[in-house]
Protein backbone atom coordinates (compact mmCIF):
# COMPACT_ATOMS: atom_id res chain seq x y z
CA UNK A 1 0.00 0.00 0.00
CA UNK A 2 1.13 3.74 -0.81
CA UNK A 3 2.09 5.71 2.02
CA UNK A 4 0.11 9.15 2.13
CA UNK A 5 2.63 12.27 2.58
CA UNK A 6 1.93 13.84 5.54
CA UNK A 7 1.83 17.64 6.08
CA UNK A 8 1.59 19.80 9.31
CA UNK A 9 1.18 23.41 8.82
CA UNK A 10 2.08 25.15 11.86
CA UNK A 11 1.01 28.98 12.69
CA UNK A 12 -0.84 31.09 14.99
CA UNK A 13 0.27 33.96 17.11
CA UNK A 14 3.74 35.70 16.99
CA UNK A 15 5.13 35.05 20.01
CA UNK A 16 2.77 31.48 21.03
CA UNK A 17 5.97 29.11 20.07
CA UNK A 18 6.14 28.27 16.60
CA UNK A 19 10.04 27.83 16.50
CA UNK A 20 9.65 25.61 19.74
CA UNK A 21 7.62 23.94 17.00
CA UNK A 22 9.01 23.69 14.27
CA UNK A 23 12.02 22.31 15.90
CA UNK A 24 9.97 19.62 17.65
CA UNK A 25 8.90 18.38 14.31
CA UNK A 26 12.90 18.30 13.08
CA UNK A 27 13.13 16.13 15.84
CA UNK A 28 10.65 14.07 14.83
CA UNK A 29 11.98 13.55 11.56
CA UNK A 30 10.16 15.63 9.30
CA UNK A 31 10.93 17.66 6.58
CA UNK A 32 10.71 21.57 7.84
CA UNK A 33 10.49 24.38 6.03
CA UNK A 34 10.17 27.88 8.57
CA UNK A 35 8.28 30.98 7.15
CA UNK A 36 6.98 29.17 3.74
CA UNK A 37 5.03 31.71 1.29
CA UNK A 38 1.33 30.37 1.37
CA UNK A 39 1.52 30.67 -2.29
CA UNK A 40 4.20 28.07 -2.76
CA UNK A 41 2.89 25.41 -0.32
CA UNK A 42 0.68 24.18 -3.39
CA UNK A 43 4.08 23.77 -6.00
CA UNK A 44 6.01 22.04 -2.87
CA UNK A 45 3.59 19.71 -2.14
CA UNK A 46 3.32 18.94 -5.72
CA UNK A 47 6.85 18.39 -5.83
CA UNK A 48 6.99 15.69 -2.89
CA UNK A 49 3.56 13.80 -3.99
CA UNK A 50 6.15 11.90 -6.78
CA UNK A 51 6.79 8.27 -6.40
CA UNK A 52 10.23 8.70 -6.36
CA UNK A 53 9.92 11.12 -3.38
CA UNK A 54 11.66 9.99 -0.27
CA UNK A 55 10.22 12.63 2.24
CA UNK A 56 7.39 11.27 3.83
CA UNK A 57 6.59 13.99 6.32
CA UNK A 58 6.78 17.90 6.23
CA UNK A 59 6.09 20.65 8.59
CA UNK A 60 5.98 24.24 7.45
CA UNK A 61 5.72 27.57 9.36
CA UNK A 62 3.55 29.86 7.92
CA UNK A 63 2.91 33.07 9.57
CA UNK A 64 2.75 36.63 9.55
CA UNK A 65 6.22 37.16 8.44
CA UNK A 66 4.77 36.03 5.08
CA UNK A 67 2.74 39.29 3.81
CA UNK A 68 0.69 37.21 1.03
CA UNK A 69 -0.60 35.25 4.27
CA UNK A 70 -3.95 36.42 3.97
CA UNK A 71 -4.85 36.26 0.66
CA UNK A 72 -3.42 32.75 0.46
CA UNK A 73 -3.61 30.30 3.24
CA UNK A 74 -7.17 29.52 3.92
CA UNK A 75 -8.04 28.50 0.39
CA UNK A 76 -4.72 26.74 0.51
CA UNK A 77 -5.92 24.84 4.08
CA UNK A 78 -8.95 23.79 2.24
CA UNK A 79 -7.45 22.17 -0.84
CA UNK A 80 -4.84 20.50 1.77
CA UNK A 81 -8.18 19.60 3.71
CA UNK A 82 -9.72 18.09 0.73
CA UNK A 83 -6.38 16.16 -1.12
CA UNK A 84 -7.03 12.51 -0.65
CA UNK A 85 -3.47 12.19 -1.29
CA UNK A 86 -2.01 14.07 1.50
CA UNK A 87 -2.68 13.40 5.40
CA UNK A 88 -2.85 17.06 6.58
CA UNK A 89 -3.25 18.82 9.89
CA UNK A 90 -3.34 22.71 10.98
CA UNK A 91 -1.18 23.11 14.41
CA UNK A 92 -2.89 27.13 15.70
CA UNK A 93 -0.18 28.18 18.65
CA UNK A 94 -2.17 30.67 20.92
CA UNK A 95 -1.23 31.90 23.98
CA UNK A 96 -2.99 34.92 25.98
CA UNK A 97 -2.04 38.82 25.32
CA UNK A 98 -0.74 38.78 28.98
CA UNK A 99 1.62 36.58 27.91
CA UNK A 100 2.55 37.51 24.45
CA UNK A 101 3.24 41.28 25.31
CA UNK A 102 5.37 39.63 28.39
CA UNK A 103 7.03 37.38 25.62
CA UNK A 104 7.77 40.21 23.28
CA UNK A 105 9.61 42.46 26.13
CA UNK A 106 11.28 40.28 27.50
CA UNK A 107 13.19 39.04 23.74
CA UNK A 108 12.93 42.84 22.85
CA UNK A 109 11.13 42.11 19.08
CA UNK A 110 8.83 44.24 17.38
CA UNK A 111 5.47 42.64 16.56
CA UNK A 112 4.90 41.88 12.84
CA UNK A 113 1.93 43.99 13.00
CA UNK A 114 2.50 46.41 15.37
CA UNK A 115 3.06 49.46 12.98
CA UNK A 116 3.22 52.23 15.75
CA UNK A 117 5.07 49.82 17.99
CA UNK A 118 2.39 49.03 20.19
CA UNK A 119 2.76 45.35 21.04
CA UNK A 120 -0.82 44.99 22.25
CA UNK A 121 -2.54 46.95 19.35
CA UNK A 122 -0.37 44.35 17.04
CA UNK A 123 -1.72 41.34 18.78
CA UNK A 124 -5.29 42.12 18.68
CA UNK A 125 -5.23 42.83 14.82
CA UNK A 126 -3.54 39.52 14.42
CA UNK A 127 -5.90 37.73 16.85
CA UNK A 128 -8.88 39.13 14.66
CA UNK A 129 -7.00 38.39 11.36
CA UNK A 130 -6.24 34.80 12.27
CA UNK A 131 -9.56 33.91 13.89
CA UNK A 132 -10.98 32.21 10.81
CA UNK A 133 -7.51 30.03 10.73
CA UNK A 134 -7.78 28.79 14.60
CA UNK A 135 -11.27 27.60 13.59
CA UNK A 136 -10.53 25.92 11.08
CA UNK A 137 -7.40 24.01 13.07
CA UNK A 138 -7.66 20.32 14.25
CA UNK A 139 -5.17 20.92 16.65
CA UNK A 140 -4.77 23.88 19.04
CA UNK A 141 -2.72 24.12 21.17
CA UNK A 142 -2.39 27.42 24.45
CA UNK A 143 0.96 27.66 25.22
CA UNK A 144 0.35 30.82 28.10
CA UNK A 145 1.15 28.28 30.93
CA UNK A 146 3.59 25.83 28.89
CA UNK A 147 7.27 26.19 29.12
CA UNK A 148 9.38 25.13 25.75
CA UNK A 149 9.78 21.48 26.73
CA UNK A 150 6.28 21.14 27.88
CA UNK A 151 5.41 22.32 24.18
CA UNK A 152 7.64 19.91 22.63
CA UNK A 153 6.05 17.06 24.80
CA UNK A 154 2.31 17.92 23.82
CA UNK A 155 3.67 17.90 20.13
CA UNK A 156 5.40 14.52 20.22
CA UNK A 157 2.10 13.00 22.06
CA UNK A 158 -0.15 14.67 19.23
CA UNK A 159 1.55 13.93 16.33
CA UNK A 160 4.51 11.58 16.97
CA UNK A 161 3.51 7.95 14.72
CA UNK A 162 3.65 4.64 17.52
CA UNK A 163 6.69 3.34 16.06
CA UNK A 164 9.28 6.31 16.67
CA UNK A 165 7.42 6.80 20.19
CA UNK A 166 8.41 3.33 21.10
CA UNK A 167 11.90 3.72 19.51
CA UNK A 168 12.83 6.82 21.26
CA UNK A 169 12.33 5.45 24.28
Amino acid sequence: MENKLNIVIITGMSGAGKTVAIQSFEDMGYFTVDNMPPNLIEKFVGLLNTPDNKIDKVALVVDMRSRAFFEDIQSIVTELTDNGSVNFKLLFLDANDTELVSRYKETRRSHPLAADGRILDGIKLERELLAPLKNMSQNVVDTTELTPRELRKTIAEQFSDQEQAQSFR
